[in-house]
């Protein structure tokens, strides 16, 4: 049977086995898992896109192409 393949965990670096025995992964511990989520959070983490301008939102059932017409 193959090995499990090894990750560092994006945290700390501590390589671990990826795999059911490492509930964590990618991380190697719960502590650095909240840590980054403490980032997220913080907004130290971002995910490159548009920057969205104030006022500027369509609802989830709105379609921005519907001009009404059916």
């Amino acid at each position: 049977m193959p090995s499990a393949p090894r990750v560092k965990c994006p945290t700390c670096g501590t390589t671990i086995d990826w795999s059911p025995t490492s509930p964590w992964r990618p991380f190697c511990s719960e502590r650095c898992k909240l840590i980054d989520l403490g980032a997220w959070l913080a907004e130290k983490h971002t995910i490159p896109g548009e920057p969205v301008v104030e006022g500027d939102t369509v609802a989830a059932n709105d379609d921005p192409h519907d001009d009404g017409a059916r």
